[in-house]
């Protein structure tokens, strides 16, 4: 008997509900991963993603794998061992990157602040006068909160500067030229509205002539990955490295076509309305945010459990009555958090109705 599965209404913090025509894609006919019709459609991702990055990078490719992956290619491609990191930690994701630079062997400097925070960018200057890298997340899942990019990357020097972009791209804009980032990854399964799997990925001129020339990572070795996957035209020469996920590119080449037909301008203010809508609701209901005001993200907004109620049974009863699945927080804040996420398609004002409505039903009777 084929098991059933059951729509649900993706508003943790990712996956999101994909866009319908990224699902589709999955469903086009399988191309052979050095077909000249997938290089072209290769060439076509680089090109779209090299414009949601903000950048011209020639090394800007989808990596095989998802966000995660994407956290570890950076430190591995850029720190030999003792070279000093310097970490900016506003949540779990930063936390994650000092665990995996300790692993490629850094001398990690965190920088640490309080969860709910943006990243203050005099402080990391401050933490060490000669760093390799700096490294901070723009979007922090965990907390809701975005950080300036753009503050951090005039005070580098000669640092390189690594961006976490995981939960911004495809949602709000992203300059990395203009903001001096040199290595940047994100993932496809939260404003792009693609199904996990990949990891976007850039890298300046200035950090791949700075990289770690044989990293500890085969799989995640820049150097040998651009060969294949950003050499040039469609249908040049390229070398092989290893089985693309076709699907998973045709599905993202379609994810970023959508998102650029209805234009970044208008993706963002979508996103923007349907988060601003929501935190004022939750407001309304008597609901206390998380993230520090003029620091929140309109597509993740994080809001404090009420006392009395009990987190997981309220994220259970939404997903048994009402299909809707918001996340709770993490670490310290599991228990008192929820994480709500309003990303891709799931950015409208209908959602912003449903999860209103439902939470307040679940709240009263869970």
């Amino acid at each position: 008997m084929q098991q059933i599965i059951p729509t649900r209404h993706l508003f943790g913090p990712g996956p999101c509900n994909p866009y319908a025509e990224a699902t589709a894609a999955l469903g086009l006919p399988l191309l052979g991963h050095l077909d000249p019709d997938f290089i072209a459609r290769m060439d076509r991702t680089c090109e779209g993603l090299r414009t949601l990055w903000g950048t011209k990078n020639t090394r800007t490719l989808p990596l095989s794998a998802t966000g995660s992956a994407g956290m570890e290619a950076a430190f591995v491609n850029t720190i030999n061992p003792g070279d000093v990191a310097v970490i900016a930690v506003n949540g779990l994701f930063g936390e994650r990157m000092c665990e995996v630079a300790s692993r490629v062997g850094a001398e990690v400097v965190r920088v640490d602040h309080e969860y709910g925070t943006p990243v203050d960018a005099e402080r990391v200057a401050a933490a060490h006068p000669n760093p390799k890298v700096i490294a901070a997340v723009h979007a922090e899942t965990s907390t809701g909160v975005v950080s300036d990019i753009a503050a951090l990357g005039a005070i580098k020097g000669d640092a390189l500067l690594i961006v976490d972009a995981v939960t911004s791209i495809g949602g709000m804009p992203i300059e990395a030229d203009a903001w001096g980032i040199d290595v940047g990854y994100a993932g496809t399964q939260k404003c792009l509205g693609v199904a996990p799997g990949m990891a976007p990925f850039t890298i300046s001129d200035r950090a791949f002539e700075r990289r770690v020339q044989k990293p500890q990572s085969w799989y995640l070795d820049l150097g040998l990955l651009g060969g294949y996957a950003t050499t040039g035209s469609s249908g040049g020469q390229r070398t092989y490295h290893h089985t693309a996920p076709v699907a998973m590119v045709a599905s993202l080449e379609a994810g970023i076509e959508r998102v650029l037909a209805e234009g970044i301008e208008a993706v963002t203010a979508r996103h923007q309305n349907a988060g601003a809508a929501l935190q004022k609701g939750l407001q309304e209901m008597g609901l206390e945010l998380f993230a520090a005001e003029g620091h929140r993200l309109p597509q993740l907004t994080t809001v404090k459990v009420p006392e009395g109620v009990d987190s997981a049974a309220v994220r259970s009863y939404l997903l048994k009555n009402y299909g809707v699945e918001i996340g709770g927080g993490v670490g310290q804040y599991a228990a008192t958090v929820w994480r709500i996420g309003l990303m891709g398609p799931n950015a409208n004002m209908d959602s912003v109705a449903l999860i209103l409505a439902s939470l307040k039903d679940a709240i009263a009777n869970s």
